[in-house]
C-alpha cells in the first residue's frame, strides 16, 4: 500500500462521507479548498471544509469527489490522488446541496481565487446554482497583514506562521488557511468584518501589533485590555500606559481580554450595526460568563492614577 492510500484510508476512517455529520453550527467563518483532477477546475476531486469558532477550528469535513473527468499526471503528482482513490465516491452534485447549506450565508474563506473559481465552475459543470457566501481570500489578507514576506503562498505562510501544514491535502490546507485569518485579525487587530470590506487596504500598526512587556506591578497589573475607538492621546502611547500601569493590551477581546475600553467612535463604520465589532465580540464573551469590564477612557485613566 502506496502512502496516498494509507493517507486516504486515514481519512476515510477519521471523516468519513456521511453528509449528515456536518454539524449545523454557526461558526465565525468557513474555509474550503479543493483538489483539482486536470486543468480543467472544475474537476474537484478532493474537498476539505472546517468552521472556525473563537479563533479555534469547531468542525471539519473531507471527502474524496468522482470529478466526472479525466486524472492529469501532473496533477496526480502533486496532490497523489488518482482514479482508484475516487471509484464509489460521490460526484459534486451530490454534494452541493450539503456545501450550500453549510456555505451559504457565511463568510467563506479560500487562499486565492482558485478554490472559489473551481466551486463556481463545478456548479455550472453539473447545473447547480451558486453557492451565496461572502468569499475572503486568505492571499490578500496575509499580503496586508505581513507585507516584508517574499511569498504569501500557503506552504510559505503555515512555515512562517507556525502552522501545521500537509500540503495539497484539501482539508489540511482549509485548516491551515483559516488559521492565517485568526493570525491575522491578532497581530493587526483588524476584525473579521473589516478584512471582508478591506483586505488589500494597508494595515495600520496598531497598538496588537507590538509586543509590550506589562510593569511587574501597577494598578493595573494581571488585566488584559483592549480598546475600540478613538482615545485622546494616539493609540500607541495609550498602550504604552497601560502596559506602565501593568496591563496586558490586545488587539481584539479574546478568551483572556477583562477590560475593553470604548473611546470616541463614528457609528457610521460599524458596518449597519449598534455598536463597534470589538465591542460586541466582548459583550458576547461577557453573555458567556466571562469577565469583562467594559469602562470608558476616563474611568480607566482613574483605575491608573
Amino acid at each position: 500500500m502506496g502512502w496516498i492510500d494509507r493517507l486516504i484510508g486515514r481519512k476515510a476512517e477519521a471523516h468519513g462521507t456521511d453528509l449528515s455529520a456536518l454539524p449545523q453550527s454557526s461558526p465565525d467563518f468557513m474555509t474550503i479548498d479543493v483538489e483539482t483532477a486536470c486543468s480543467r477546475t472544475s474537476s474537484i476531486c478532493q474537498v476539505g471544509v472546517v468552521g472556525f469558532t473563537d479563533g479555534r477550528v469547531s468542525f471539519e469535513f473531507e471527502t474524496l469527489i468522482d470529478p466526472c473527468d479525466e486524472f492529469h499526471p501532473f496533477n496526480v503528482n502533486i496532490h497523489g490522488i488518482d482514479r482508484r482513490h475516487v471509484r464509489g465516491k460521490p460526484k459534486f452534485r451530490d454534494l452541493h446541496a450539503t456545501l450550500s447549506e453549510q456555505l451559504s450565508g457565511r463568510i467563506t474563506v479560500a487562499h486565492s481565487s482558485f478554490d472559489r473559481g473551481a466551486v463556481s465552475a463545478a456548479c455550472a459543470l453539473h447545473q447547480k446554482p451558486l453557492i451565496n457566501t461572502r468569499w475572503l481570500d486568505s492571499v490578500k489578507v496575509a499580503r496586508r497583514a505581513w507585507p516584508d514576506l517574499s511569498s504569501h503562498r500557503l506552504n510559505v505562510l503555515a512555515s512562517h506562521l507556525g502552522i501545521e501544514l500537509k500540503h495539497h491535502d484539501a482539508l489540511s490546507d482549509a485548516r491551515a488557511a483559516g488559521m492565517v485569518i485568526v493570525k491575522a485579525i491578532d497581530h493587526t487587530g483588524i476584525s473579521l468584518e473589516d478584512w471582508i470590506s478591506e483586505p488589500t487596504r494597508p494595515a495600520p500598526r496598531d497598538a496588537g501589533s507590538v509586543k509590550r512587556a506589562p510593569s511587574d506591578d501597577g494598578p493595573l497589573a494581571g488585566e488584559y485590555v483592549t480598546f475600540t475607538g478613538d482615545m485622546s492621546v494616539a493609540r500607541s502611547q495609550f498602550a504604552d500606559q497601560i502596559s506602565a500601569a501593568g496591563g496586558s493590551v490586545s488587539p481584539s477581546p479574546n478568551r483572556r481580554t477583562t477590560i475593553l475600553v470604548l473611546g470616541i467612535q463614528d457609528p457610521s463604520s460599524f458596518a449597519g450595526k449598534a455598536k463597534s465589532s470589538k465591542h460586541l465580540k466582548a459583550e458576547e464573551l461577557l453573555a458567556a460568563g466571562q469577565r469583562i469590564e467594559i469602562l470608558s477612557e476616563q474611568q480607566l485613566r482613574q483605575r491608573m492614577s
